[in-house]
């Protein structure tokens, strides 16, 4: 019983997330309520707040329990794997669309992404982005410690890598979204960040 609450509880929070960023890209940052995303779940403002102290700490979740949820499957991945191997299909396992999405699909891409554009601009939200990346961070550079026998107060090591895996993920998000209709598959993109990052950046060549 205590796995099914604990699932149900995550599903709610996903939705709620999603269905924050999905109006926010719709209408508007100023223009969605607390009260508009928790009626598009099906549940009272009440319970949105149980989950989030604000609609920007909604919006940040999804990148952060998207990140801790890479740093949980690392600490999966087989113990003989190339460490960047298990990143890279850890971070993949996150982006299967969940039944969030599916209950509340994006509209076409070019709509969709001059909303999240303006989302993503929006100073309210500067400061959730911000805490919700260093705390995904630390969780992934945890994870990459274990892994690596290292020791997060002596080594530079796995706070580097950890850093390095985060700004690929966000570098390949921030090219979908440049990409052309149609764009080019984040799965695609996550893939070529990590594994250019894993070769040592080499200048491309001509």
């Amino acid at each position: 019983m205590t796995g099914l609450r604990e699932r149900k509880k995550a599903e709610t929070r996903a939705a709620l997330g999603w269905a924050a960023i999905h109006l926010t890209a719709e209408r508007g940052y100023d223009n969605v309520r607390v009260e508009d995303i928790a009626e598009a779940v099906g549940v009272s403002p009440r319970t949105f707040n149980n989950y989030f102290s604000s609609k920007a700490e909604a919006i940040a979740s999804r990148h952060l329990d998207r990140s801790l949820r890479t740093a949980a499957a690392l600490r999966e991945r087989p113990a003989d794997e190339p460490l960047w191997v298990a990143l890279t299909q850890a971070a993949l396992e996150q982006f299967t669309r969940g039944p969030e999405v599916e209950a509340m699909p994006s509209p076409d891409h070019a709509q969709w992404v001059a909303g999240v554009r303006t989302m993503l601009a929006e100073p309210a939200l500067q400061g959730e982005r911000l805490r919700a990346t260093a705390v995904a961070e630390a969780e992934l550079a945890a994870a990459v410690a274990e892994r690596t026998a290292t020791d997060l107060a002596t080594d530079m090591y796995p706070r580097l890598v950890a850093a390095a895996a985060s700004a690929a993920v966000a570098v390949a998000m921030q090219h979908y979204l440049d990409s052309a209709d149609p764009p080019t598959p984040i799965e695609h993109l996550i893939t070529d960040a990590f594994t250019q990052v894993a070769a040592g950046l080499p200048p491309p060549s001509h």
